[in-house]
């Protein structure tokens, strides 16, 4: 379980990884956030719950991180736990990601600011399973 960044031009990508999907999404979720702040202290005086659809795993994964971003700019919050669980499509239906984050309004005392995180892209998004764990890349524009 855990999280790398990956070098990229005017851009920071993330690869991200853990013992099934759910955990390699909330790994990925992890590591956007530590691009924007130093997330080790974190608190969890919020607590928020997220749910997104799409056709497939990849456009999954960047919706989740671009709904996380969203959320963070509204509440003015950082986040740094995140519990996942994800469904594959039934009867036709799309992927659903749901969520609960956790993390507390943004401190600037406390959360040293990073990189501005502006979107998850779909560019060189990928999500696959490796030796017995799933393993997702995504490419943030900063």
């Amino acid at each position: 379980m855990g999280f790398e960044f990956l070098d990229h031009t005017a851009e920071i990508g993330v690869r991200a990884w853990g013992k099934d999907l759910a955990e390699a999404f909330a790994q990925a979720a992890r590591g956007m956030f530590a691009v924007m702040y130093e997330t080790d202290s974190v608190g969890e005086t919020l607590t928020r719950q997220l749910e997104v659809s799409a056709p497939d795993p990849e456009a999954l994964l960047v919706e989740w991180l671009n709904a996380l971003l969203y959320l963070a700019t509204v509440e003015h919050a950082v986040f740094g736990r995140f519990e996942v669980a994800i469904e594959p499509p039934k009867d036709g239906a799309e992927w659903r990601l749901r969520a609960t984050v956790y993390g507390e309004p943004v401190d600037p005392a406390r959360h040293s600011f990073g990189l501005e995180v502006k979107a998850a892209t779909y560019h060189r998004v990928r999500v696959r399973s490796l030796d017995g764990r799933a393993e997702v890349e995504v490419i943030l524009d900063v």
